[in-house]
């Protein structure tokens, strides 16, 4: 009874067994549990052949041959078969033939005596392997078909763009009233009155001064000394009534959606080159602005100077809660409910499709408006748009990103703002959050102080617009307000927070959209709309382009501008034209 030197000898050897003669054919293995060899025997009674191996190297091969000698017998109807998995008794009911072969075998390769070993054998009738086979790769097809299919379920659900869902509310007081909601559009105007302007006097004539600390600039915040020229030149000189005026010079008009009185300004261009149709864009300011950022923007954007230039139809709704915009009166109104609440004032304006431009606030509405409906807004156009999570290559770029900028597309304006990482970023971000938690957490509390003291509401909002426009600022007397604005724009922001009495309302937006954690669903979908990404230098956070695009895979520009910082739309209105105008023909030529 020899034993083959190679497996390919022996394999060969026992399929030539198998086909010669099936009907007499068995496999017997044998386990020497001392050492872990294991013996494999094919035999027909007149020709046995063997081959010993190390179980750990082999155990495969042999699985691998025990199953094709298996699928063999069952072609050839063969009725006897032996299974690796047999236990010890049924070697008991072999034929003393059997046993006396085997026992040879075992003395001729030293095996121990038969308590150490473990002979298979089991003997199944040919319809029941025919059975059992046949069950077999039925078994293999269907599991195969369910790993193909889920495979291909997979690769097309990672194709298909996922879209964000929203559920429609009423967020005033009480139950949804019965039918239709009402979609009357009525004019609407700013106005104020003798009372109005009195009240506000008498608050101003009595705040309390507090005097600021020596050498403290606005490092402590807004400063106190300038503070009370500021103050000066709201209660004396600056003139509210002129102010109604400028912001009355376009059409402003409310609709009621989910309850809410949604106020908007609508601006149509006066003269469209023949040939040619406006473009709809909707704008979406933030926290501590309003609706008032874009006056600067909107003339440059309806009426361009340029010929080549495109014509824009603009659309500056008010977040509900800010400015004239009705504020919801039940929890949970966040991002996502003011971007279902503007798609419904775009479509009820009988826009099909539009453009959409946000900062701050602005650019969480408008980025749900193109998770929401990505077939509607045409492009996107952000000026701030902090990374999303952060994932593998944003977290090497950061790591690495100084000493390999090209690996990571980092331009000079990049590694400027982000090194030294821990001061740019982790530092000044704390030094410039802590608003931002009071509001997340506990909005109604401060927001109670600012609604009674217009002297505070103005310091809290006005010390915004000194840091936010340039870090710098923080070491001068005056906050550097009037370098880039005027006190007249600056006031008449504050006053439409005062007169409409929506500071603990706008405060309560961060609340409802961060006490949430950051797993809110939107987090999770990236933006399958054209995206033009406005990089101003001295905005709040920078974000590189590398980690703006696992949010919007689609960007299609991202333009470094010359100078501003967060409130670029007032700040630097006709930079801002210029890179929408530029944004909004590529996609257009793309059509």
């Amino acid at each position: 009874m020899p034993y083959f030197q190679t497996w390919e000898e022996f394999a060969r050897a026992a399929e030539k067994l198998y086909l010669t003669d099936p009907m007499k054919v068995r496999v017997v293995l044998k386990y020497r549990h001392c050492d872990g060899n294991l013996c494999i025997k094919v035999t027909d009674n007149s020709v046995c052949l063997q081959y010993k191996t190390d179980q750990a190297q082999d155990v495969k091969k042999i699985e691998k041959l025990h199953g094709k000698l298996m699928r063999l017998m069952v072609s050839k109807e063969t009725h006897s078969v032996v299974c690796p998995h047999t236990t010890r008794t049924e070697f008991s009911k072999r034929t003393g033939a059997e046993r006396q072969t085997e026992s040879s075998s075992s003395s001729s390769s030293q095996v121990k005596p038969e308590e150490n070993l473990c002979y298979i054998s089991v003997f199944f009738h040919p319809s029941i392997l025919v059975l059992v086979w046949t069950l077999s790769t039925m078994f293999t097809a269907v599991l195969v078909g369910v790993v193909v299919g889920g495979l291909i379920y997979y690769l097309v659900q990672r194709r298909k763009i996922q879209v964000l869902k929203a559920v429609d509310g009423w967020w005033v007081t009480g139950a949804a009233p019965d039918g239709e909601e009402d979609t009357t559009i009525h004019p609407f105007e700013v106005t104020t009155s003798d009372e109005e302007l009195e009240d506000l006097y008498r608050r101003i004539d009595q705040t309390r001064p507090v005097a600021s600390l020596e050498d403290s600039q606005f490092e402590y915040g807004f400063n106190s000394k300038y503070l009370e020229k500021v103050v000066s030149y709201w209660r004396n000189d600056f003139d509210w009534r002129r102010q109604i005026d400028k912001i009355n010079q376009y059409p402003h008009f409310k609709t009621k959606i989910e309850g809410i009185d949604v106020h908007y300004l609508h601006v149509k261009p006066k003269k469209v080159p023949e040939g040619t149709t406006a473009i709809p864009l909707i704008m979406v300011h933030g926290w501590p602005g309003s609706f008032y950022e874009f006056y600067g923007l909107i003339p440059l954007l309806t009426e361009p100077t340029n010929p080549d230039d495109l014509v824009f139809e603009v659309v500056c709704p008010s977040i509900p809660g800010y400015g004239f915009s009705e504020a919801p009166q039940k929890k949970g109104f966040d991002s996502v409910c003011a971007a279902n609440i503007f798609h419904k004032l775009m479509k009820r304006l009988g826009f099909q499709q539009f453009y959409a431009h946000g900062g701050d606030w602005g650019f969480l509405v408008t980025t749900n408006m193109s998770q929401l409906e990505p077939k509607i807004v045409k492009g996107l156009h952000l000026n701030f748009a902090p990374a999303s999570k952060p994932g593998l290559r944003m977290v090497l770029s950061i790591m690495l990103g100084r000493h390999f900028p090209k690996l990571f597309g980092f331009t000079d304006l990049d590694i400027q703002n982000l090194y030294p990482f821990m001061d740019k970023v982790l530092v000044e971000s704390l030094k410039e959050s802590g608003y931002m938690h009071i509001q997340a957490t506990k909005p109604d509390t401060a927001g109670r102080g600012l609604n009674d003291s217009p002297v505070g509401l103005a310091a809290y909002i006005l010390e915004k617009f000194s840091t936010w426009t340039n870090s710098d600022f923080r070491n001068l007397e005056d906050g550097g307000l009037t370098r880039k604005f005027s006190l007249d724009d600056l006031l008449t922001n504050v006053m439409i927070y005062w007169v409409s009495g929506c500071i603990i309302p706008s405060m309560r937006f961060y609340k409802e959209n961060m006490g949430k954690g950051l797993n809110a669903p939107h987090a999770k979908i990236p933006v399958y709309v054209p995206t033009g990404f406005a990089s101003f230098p001295n905005e709040l956070m920078h974000t590189p382009k590398l980690w703006l695009k696992p949010k919007y895979p689609k960007i299609m520009t991202y333009s470094p501008m010359a100078r501003g910082g967060h409130f670029a739309a007032m700040e630097e209105p006709g930079l801002m034209a210029e890179d929408i105008q530029k944004f909004a023909k590529g996609v257009e030529k793309k059509k």
